[in-house]
């Protein structure tokens, strides 16, 4: 679980520092760059599993484009050789994590705070492009005893906060950077779990191609290797209705991928699982959850196992006994579909980032499209298990229908403000806003909105049941 970010210098992004819970919604108008706050999750995913340049490849350019110029990450007020992007996130680390080699292991603490410093080289000889360079990586522990004071959302600490945040770690960090005394040059060095035991294993950061964390496939150091799983896990879906109606093949994956592929596989899997052992339940359950759309009169839904083709296949039956395979659907049915299958799905983990869920969804269906992506999340006032998987949901959108559907707690505004730099001078940059009254909001802190600063924004949609409290002022 993802708890807080701060970012610096990716994009619009400028000194913002954000806090999560189970479900956040960041809601404003297009243009404000909320998308980049998905884009700066997906990069710091991307740096756990592969190197700087393959990730920069996958991440979207401040045009939305795909290309493997690094500067395109970079916000442009940088003046030339002076690229810099500065990451942190804090997290609470999966209990027990598989390493590369099958082996099962456990962290030493499970509660870590990762920072991370990227520049840029220029480009040299026949390299077009240059390259990120890595100047600080450090990985720490979080103290149990202070847990409370980063995990401010409303939980319950003897069902959720004492079962997610175990271990104790004492001495130095799991990562630390120091600099070389000769060259000057960043030299980050991994620290056993033992703590202080042990010594230190040091490597030059300027010439890595990639992160300390991405490195560690082992048992041989658990936490750092579940710092990576866990941010390995932070998944950003765009699910695309091409993938959504292709049928699988025996032989396929049988986890759905980010854009939707692996559906019939993915839900064959889940409604077999020993948990349920009757896949019927769980075909029911999906059913009951699409028929809760207006104008979709599903009866009955199903995986159909063709043994000559070798092909899995959803198939729907609607209220007239007509028998279709779910390609017929309608693309917003399609996705609300696939979200059906991710929340029945217990070993879906980590974070899934959503952006703009109403898309393709008719008015009506709102409600039941927020009351879908919220019950993903974990329930934070219970014990997370298989009946609650410990997973957490950010979304964003520009509906104003959505806004008004979303608990006050879950929501922050968007909108961009002049930040002041340190040489003086001011950009506009993203701002992120709480609403007043709510848990995100410090004691003393004046940077949040009020219900009459969001009421311009407002309507009330379709079906609406949940509006913001008055007392939320």
């Amino acid at each position: 679980m993802l708890t807080r970010l701060e970012v610096h210098g990716f994009k619009n992004l400028l000194e913002l520092a954000i806090e999560f819970g189970p479900f956040t919604c960041i809601a404003g108008e297009n243009g404000t760059g909320k998308s980049n706050v998905f884009d700066a999750i997906q990069f710091l995913s991307l740096l756990a599993d592969k190197s700087m340049m393959e990730a920069v490849q996958e991440v979207r350019g401040v045009h939305g484009e795909r290309h493997g110029d690094p500067r395109d990450l970079f916000w442009k007020g940088f003046p030339r050789g002076k690229y810099r992007m500065r990451f942190a996130a804090e997290m609470i680390v999966p209990l027990e994590i598989e390493d590369d080699f099958g082996r099962i292991t456990k962290p030493t603490t499970s509660f870590l705070r990762y920072e991370l410093e990227i520049g840029y080289q220029e480009p040299s000889g026949l390299d077009r492009f240059g390259r990120l360079t890595l100047l600080r990586e450090s990985l720490r522990h979080i103290k149990k005893g202070t847990a409370q004071k980063h995990l401010r959302f409303p939980h319950s600490a003897s069902q959720f906060r004492n079962e997610v945040i175990t271990g104790h770690r004492s001495g130095a960090p799991f990562i630390s950077t120091d600099r070389d005394t000769a060259s000057g040059e960043p030299i980050v060095k991994v620290h056993q779990d033992g703590g202080s035991r042990g010594q230190p294993k040091p490597a030059a950061a300027s010439r890595a191609p990639g992160t300390v964390v991405s490195t560690i496939t082992s048992s041989d150091d658990p936490t750092i290797l579940a710092a990576r799983r866990e941010m390995e896990s932070w998944r950003r879906l765009a699910l695309e209705p091409s993938a959504l109606r292709s049928a699988d093949r025996f032989i396929d994956p049988q986890v759905m991928d980010v854009d939707g592929s692996h559906l019939p596989a993915a839900l064959y899997r889940v409604a077999h699982t020993e948990r349920d052992k009757d896949p019927d339940r769980v075909y029911a359950r999906v059913a009951g959850r699409l028929s809760d759309l207006t104008g979709v009169q599903i009866r009955e839904l199903g995986v159909d196992q063709d043994e000559v083709r070798q092909l899995l296949t959803v198939q729907v039956r609607e209220s007239d006994g007509m028998l279709l395979p779910a390609r017929s659907l309608s693309e917003g049915t399609l996705r609300f579909l696939a979200l059906c299958v991710l929340l029945e799905d217990p070993t879906v983990r980590g974070m899934l980032c959503m952006e703009e869920p109403e898309n393709g969804i008719h008015p009506a269906n709102l409600v039941p499209m927020v009351e879908l992506v919220q019950d993903l999340a974990v329930d934070p006032r219970s014990a997370p298990g298989p009946d609650n998987p410990f997973r957490q949901v950010l979304i964003n959108t520009h509906s104003p229908g959505i806004v008004q559907l979303v608990s006050p707690d879950d929501l922050l505004f968007a909108d961009t403000a002049l930040h002041r730099l340190e040489d003086g001078t001011t950009a506009r940059a993203l701002r992120l806003r709480p609403l007043s009254g709510t848990w995100r909001v410090s004691e003393g802190q004046r940077d949040y909105v009020t219900k009459a600063d969001i009421l311009p924004y407002l309507t009330t949609p379709p079906g609406a049941q949940i509006t913001i409290e008055s007392g939320a002022a």
